[in-house]
């Protein structure tokens, strides 16, 4: 016998549970053992059997995510396998798409499939119809076990019972054979707990932080497998869960229906409801406010703050009633404490920098349809876009602005500073020696000289006396140079000039010493 005549075997098992696998002999070994004998059947066509297992125990013939399959197909496309043994044709895959597909794999290879049980090879037009037929029967197979399974539980439910899963918090695991929850008293009190601090509390976010101070977590459950799950701080997600969840009331729901459970309720019914009653009050109120905050958070889910974390809208009200939006990292926003410095920005000032400088790159584009995301770091923000408008963009950059090729994206990169200076942050961006127009600075200029009048001999006079230190330190405004004024008002003033370094630094009375100190060229 020639080595051209060598057919390489493989032989593919599979059992939908992994009960009995643990013993000597099982249903792999039986399937393998099979499809040995046929393959030294067929010796004299020249079949030799491969020693790697191929053995997937414990997976559903349903779905094509299963090790051992993966394997096959990929020595299959490795040209290591001239034929493929199963037992039969449904320890392959119970999916006529599947089916098909795999088929479609063997045949671009010239691999052939052979079922010992029976004896089909796809190798013809007959035994590929033959396959197609009974793999019909299987899927067929697979979907009335399905609904017969869903029949049931739909079934036990309606009786109340408990059919399996993880134990909530309050209840214990039922015993073999019982369907019952069986009350956890420990736990059903912290339960009560959750709920009457809820109702004290007023808000999830709130409640959550209240239970990871005293020390209060989530149900630890150890599985069949010995994996321990669960003690971990409740997030708000698991909150709003548990908070809604009938099965301390004593039912079972299923999809959309309510029956009586078998198991003793842990909430008293009127606690529940007021329970409910307060959020649905707090959903109805923050999906106003979060449909109102989104209309004008333009680049909500586009930006991200320097560590990769998505930044999200939110708002706070001064003691004037004035409303202020920021944009915050998400993880500021679940209350945990960050290292980095740029995990929070006013919402105003980043948005109106990205639209003034995607107008001016791509004038009459708009940043809804070519914006992909924003990325802050400390001295620069990263705009990413369609790689297609590269070229355009890099004929309209300025100054130290960089534009890049990255796969399929352009990123154009914005030198700015972001100084804290009070708690806020002041954002500008432009010419290398140049900014834009700051509406805040330009407001403060024009306040400072309507606290300032003149009297009959055109000498300065305080006409409206400032209120507060701030107001004070804005008066210095006034007095700045002419040129440093009108430079102010046409927006050519230095691009790190602005509001709070003004009013922080000791001002020269001197014209000459205000232009060195703030960066302006001498008078001419």
């Amino acid at each position: 016998m020639t080595a051209a005549l060598v057919k390489r075997c493989a032989i593919y098992t599979r059992k939908s549970s992994d009960e009995g696998l643990d013993q000597a002999f099982n249903s792999l070994d039986a399937q393998r053992e099979a499809g040995e004998a046929y393959v030294k059947s067929q010796a004299s066509e020249g079949w030799k059997l491969i020693p790697t297992l191929y053995d997937d125990g414990g997976f559903s013939g349903g779905s094509m995510e299963r090790p051992a399959l993966r394997r096959l197909l990929d020595d299959v496309e490795a040209g290591k396998i001239d034929v493929v043994v199963v037992y039969k044709i449904d320890r392959l895959t119970r999916s006529l798409a599947d089916f098909a597909r795999i088929v479609e794999t063997f045949d671009a290879r010239s691999v052939s499939f052979v079922s010992v049980t029976q004896a089909f090879n796809t190798t013809s037009s007959m035994g590929r119809l033959t396959l197609n037929v009974l793999l019909s029967f299987a899927q067929f197979e697979r979907e009335v076990t399905g609904e017969r399974i869903r029949d049931k539980i739909a079934a036990s439910k309606a009786k109340g019972m408990w059919m399996g899963g993880v134990p909530p918090l309050g209840y214990d695991v039922p015993e073999t054979g019982s369907r019952m929850l069986r009350v956890n008293e420990t736990e059903a009190e912290i339960v009560c707990t959750i709920y009457r601090r809820y109702l004290e509390i007023g808000s999830v976010h709130r409640l959550a932080a209240a239970l990871v101070n005293d020390g209060i977590v989530s149900k630890r459950h150890v599985t069949s497998c010995g994996r321990e799950l669960g003690g971990a701080p409740f997030g708000r997600g698991a909150l709003f869960h548990l908070l809604r969840n009938r099965i301390y009331l004593g039912q079972i729901v299923h999809k959309d229906l309510v029956h009586q459970g078998e198991h003793l309720p842990i909430v008293d019914a009127q606690l529940f409801e007021r329970v409910q009653q307060h959020l649905a009050t707090n959903r109805v109120s923050r999906s106003a406010n979060a449909e109102r905050r989104t209309e004008r958070a333009a680049l909500t889910g586009r930006l991200f703050d320097a560590m990769g974390e998505p930044m999200s809208p939110a708002h706070s009200r001064g003691s004037s009633g004035r409303l202020y939006r920021y944009y915050v990292s998400a993880s500021v926003q679940r209350g945990e404490n960050r290292n980095c410095e740029l995990h929070r920005v006013a919402a105003s000032a980043i948005e109106q920098l990205v639209a003034n400088t995607l107008e001016r790159l791509l004038p009459g584009k708009g940043s809804g349809p070519v914006l992909q995301s924003v990325h802050l770091r400390p001295d620069a923000i990263d705009l990413v876009l369609p790689a297609n408008m590269a070229r355009a963009i890099a004929a309209r950059i300025e100054g130290e602005e960089q534009v890049a090729s990255r796969g399929e994206q352009c990123v154009v990169t914005i030198p700015i500073a972001l100084p804290l200076r009070g708690g806020r942050r002041a954002i500008t961006a432009g010419q290398p020696d140049a900014a834009d127009h700051d509406a805040t600075l330009i407001a403060a200029l024009r306040k400072a000289h309507a606290m300032v009048g003149r009297d009959e001999r055109a000498e300065p006079s305080i006409e409206t006396a400032p209120t507060s230190p701030y107001e004070r330190r804005m008066l210095r405004l006034a007095f700045l140079a002419p040129d440093i004024q009108q430079a102010i008002l046409a927006g050519r003033q230095p691009r790190s000039l602005n509001l709070e370094q003004l009013i922080h630094q000791d001002m020269p009375i001197a014209w000459s010493q205000q232009r060195k100190m703030l960066g302006f060229a001498p008078a001419a």
